[in-house]
């Protein structure tokens, strides 16, 4: 009888035992719910089925924590968990009471006939959903896309010809890798519960499965982690669908990065291709975006310290450590480990090796490096041309500095298992990681590991239990574990000489100060943990998620740019219908329109308004019971010059300081006392910055001044915006003026003026002249607009004041705001204004679209 209890067991397990299968249904729905069995039941041969009261986190990676083979006599197919898989290891960071469940493509290839069985097999004795890829797909998908376009990409390597920095981009393969993230997509619907379970998809490979899962689940908990690094955004921005991924990631609540480097070059990308600043609140990095706060997440990840001390602890690690330590007697060890690959500078090592022995010929014959070369994960030219040269250095060194019975580097080329590597980072005095790209790499942490050793590798070395524990780390720069060892020795891994010397400092360092450095790491590198990172992403995620319950959502666009836009449940598109049946039936009307970003895209380099819209503006005005405003941050000239046409129309400019009701009515002036000697300590300051901000500039106005920067560089100009900001609040701290940042400028203006007075003012005027509004219709984009929202609110909600029977206060685009309404963008303003102005003629049609 087969129980789950064989999970924990080294036993292979045959499909040939699980023979229920025709009672099995091929898969579960989408609720995850087993057809033929009752939750917790067990079935006559007692397997059991999945518990779905159980919270589920689902992990999806590249690859199933499962080792299988194939017997060719029995054509049997055999299976075991893969302990050293890190999807694996993840469960330990996750509540006692939560089930985990995997979904990846087997190591292994499985023939179509015997893929029904092995599903089903792995899906209820491990818990493990494969996903079954065909040979062209998996090249396309893996071999393709992924190995050899995005992961040289993402380390640096440009493809300037084919022949070096792996392949060009090509249109085939990226459809390869959609439809292989939309494969995996399907397997993980099989079995989410998509209001209870959360899922946590891993690296590059599934980069745009979030924009599959989210259309289909608005609210799933959804989680990406980026295993490798994040590029800058000059590399990033070479990629032909750059957006498409962006967007897919940005579908995820929470996105996670090794290190800092890495997320901040993504922040760089959203901020400079899709215009999404990010904002720091409370230790948390937050990016707005489609009414929704996209969580960032910076935490590398860790070993699994039981497995590896329960290794340390074996009688065969303590024997072959003792073997090592006979065979390499009377000589200082050197140990490094990695893949067989171009970027882990394996070659650059071994020529560091001989460079250190060109230098300190004395060393000849006291000193080893031992490097272990783990199976390339790709295939292809590249690796073969690795291999060829890394083992011709190791041939020219050894024949130049060895001789019989001496080897400086001993290079072992092939599989090798867990227990010999920890016996060899057990008695290696240093550890060189040298690569030239990595996201993270934790070979230096299990090096450490090993070194602080165990009773039973300690008897066989011939350690006391009190000796104090001692290592050395030499890790490259650009590796995603430097940060986290801050007494490691950091080298610059294409310096040779620089790698050589940080080997003699190794050699030369006194036991004392190893021992300092050892202890520093492995307090370190024992609290941070897999579980620790785990538990950490799976906690944030769930912080990220907490109001989903409280918003509503709805799909936008097409293909992998589609998203999903967040709004409060009590935030709702302005439709024309809706606005036009309140318009029809009120008879003292209030439309305030900001100017900028709302009847004018942001983007537009001529401002001057179109024909179109004036004659809008004016059929409006034109309509008795209307009061119309146009209430703007530009100055009162450029806004008289361009609406000159519309006679009746209101204008409020430089944020309320100037206010005409008519063309032909005199400027107001607000009561504010005009004192303009704070421009004489603004002026020097805005034009310091200017100078040093390519692409700024500063607008004067009568009452303001403002430095503009949405055309400079979109990092640079964020980043001296704020120092501009802090520098004037400093300077004017004694000034009647206050300092703003909005969308892409810094302005200073006189104290007690605001859009929101302008709102407050012309309601009371329009009281007071016998004619209180019954409609108040209200529309802007940015910061500045939010106070006409907020006195717009405290006029409604004041007990004291008439009633306003019709309110609409409406913003353009999706994000947090005090608007109860919202339209996407300006061609929908212009929409809303059109069915207005039909309204006041009353007409039952609108005007042609080509009209507008």
């Amino acid at each position: 009888m087969i129980t789950q209890s064989c999970k924990d067991s080294l036993d292979m397990i045959s499909v040939n035992d699980f023979r229920v299968v025709d009672r099995i249904p091929r898969i579960m729905n989408v609720l995850g719910v087993l057809s033929e069995f009752e939750v917790g039941e067990q079935d006559d041969e007692g397997v059991t089925s999945p518990d779905v009261s159980k919270p589920r986190r689902i992990i999806v990676a590249n690859q199933l924590p499962i080792r299988g083979h194939r017997n060719e006599e029995t054509k049997e197919w055999f299976f075991e968990l893969d302990k050293e898989s890190l999807v694996l290891q993840l469960k330990d960071g996750f509540p006692a009471n939560s089930e985990v469940w995997y979904v990846g493509l087997l190591k292994v290839d499985v023939d179509k006939k015997d893929q029904d069985e092995v599903a089903r097999l792995l899906f209820y004795m491990f818990r493990c959903v494969p996903v079954f890829l065909t040979a062209d797909q998996k090249n396309k998908y893996y071999h393709g896309f992924c190995k050899h376009y995005l992961w040289p990409l993402f380390h640096y390597m440009l493809p300037l010809s084919p022949s070096h920095g792996g392949v060009r981009f090509d249109r085939s393969l990226w459809e390869g890798y959609i439809v292989a993230n939309r494969i995996f997509a399907n397997k993980v619907t099989e079995i989410l519960r998509p209001h209870k379970d959360s899922v946590w998809v891993h690296d590059y490979h599934l980069m745009v499965l979030p924009s599959f899962l989210r259309k289909r689940f608005n609210r799933v908990k959804l989680g990406f982690f980026l295993h490798s690094p994040f590029p800058s955004s000059e590399i990033y921005m070479t990629i032909p669908v750059r957006e498409e991924i962006l967007r897919s990631l940005l579908n995820c609540d929470l996105i996670g990065f090794h290190t800092f480097d890495y997320a901040r070059h993504f922040l760089s990308c959203c901020s400079k291709m899709l215009g999404i600043d990010y904002q720091c609140q409370r230790g948390y990095i937050g990016l707005d975006y489609c009414g929704k706060t996209i969580s960032i997440k910076i935490l590398h990840m860790g070993i699994h310290m039981g497995q590896l001390e329960s290794v340390l602890n074996m009688e065969q690690t303590a024997t072959l450590a003792k073997q090592l330590k006979e065979k390499f007697e009377g000589k200082i060890v050197m140990v490094g480990v990695d893949d067989l690959d171009l970027l882990k500078g394996i070659s650059l090592k071994f020529s560091a090796m001989g460079r250190l022995l060109e230098m300190r010929p004395e060393l000849i014959g006291k000193v080893v490096l031992v490097q272990i070369a783990n199976p390339a994960r790709s295939q292809g030219k590249d690796v073969l041309e690795v291999e060829k040269e890394t083992t011709l250095v190791a041939q020219q060194i050894n024949r130049k500095y060895g001789y019989k019975g001496y080897q400086p580097i001993v290079f072992i080329n092939g599989q090798v298992s867990t227990l010999e590597k920890a016996a060899y980072y057990a008695i290696s005095e240093c550890c060189v990681v040298n690569a030239v790209r990595d996201g993270m790499n934790l070979v230096s942490y299990k090096y450490t590991v090993c070194r602080q050793g165990s009773p039973v590798l300690d008897k066989a070395l011939g350690i006391d239990e009190s000796y104090p524990r001692k290592s050395f780390l030499i890790v490259s720069e650009f590796i995603g574990c430097s940060p986290s060892l801050s007494g490691a020795y950091r080298v610059n891994p294409w310096d040779v000489g620089a790698v050589a010397d940080a080997m003699y400092v190794g050699i030369q360092m006194k036991d004392e100060e190893k021992h300092l450095r050892h202890e520093k790491h492995y307090k370190y590198i024992s609290s941070h943990d897999v579980a620790f990172w785990a538990r950490s992403f799976d906690l944030d995620l769930e912080r990220a998620c907490k109001e989903h319950h409280l918003k509503r959502y709805y799909n936008v666009g097409f293909g992998l740019n589609f998203r999903v836009a967040a709004v409060g449940t009590n935030f709702r598109m302005l439709t024309v219908e809706r606005v036009a049946a309140a318009y029809n039936n009120t008879n003292s009307r209030l439309i305030l329109l900001d100017y900028d970003g709302t009847m004018m895209p942001q983007s537009a380099v001529d401002k001057t308004p179109r024909s179109e819209v004036i004659s809008i503006l004016d059929c409006l005005c034109s309509d008795p019971k209307n009061v119309v405003f146009i209430v703007s941050g530009r100055g009162r000239d450029p806004l008289s010059k361009w609406f000159s046409p519309c006679e009746k129309l209101g204008i409020s400019a430089e944020h309320g300081y100037f206010t005409r009701w008519t063309k032909n009515s005199p400027w107001e002036t607000c009561s504010v006392a005009m004192d303009s000697d704070w421009k004489k300590i603004v002026q020097p300051v805005m034009d310091l910055y200017t100078e040093t901000t390519d692409g700024s500039f500063i607008e004067k106005k009568e009452s303001a001044l403002v430095w503009h920067h949405q055309d400079a560089d979109p990092d640079f100009g964020s980043c001296q915006a704020k120092e501009l900001l802090d520098h004037l609040e400093s300077v004017l701290a004694n000034e009647p003026v206050v300092v703003k940042r909005g969308q892409q400028i810094v302005e200073v203006k006189p104290q007690g003026v605001s859009k929101g007075l302008v709102v407050e003012n012309l309601v009371s005027t329009m009281r007071s002249q016998g004619k209180s509004p019954d409609f108040l219709f209200c529309i802007g984009d940015d910061r500045s607009d939010e106070d006409m929202f907020e006195s717009i609110a405290r006029l409604v909600g004041n007990p004291l004041t008439p009633p306003i029977a019709e309110v609409f206060a409406c913003t353009v685009g999706h994000k947090p705001t005090k608007a109860k309404y919202y339209v996407d963008d300006t061609p929908e303003v212009i929409k809303l204004l059109q069915g207005l102005a039909a309204a006041s003629v009353g007409s039952n049609h609108t005007l042609e679209d080509e009209d507008i």
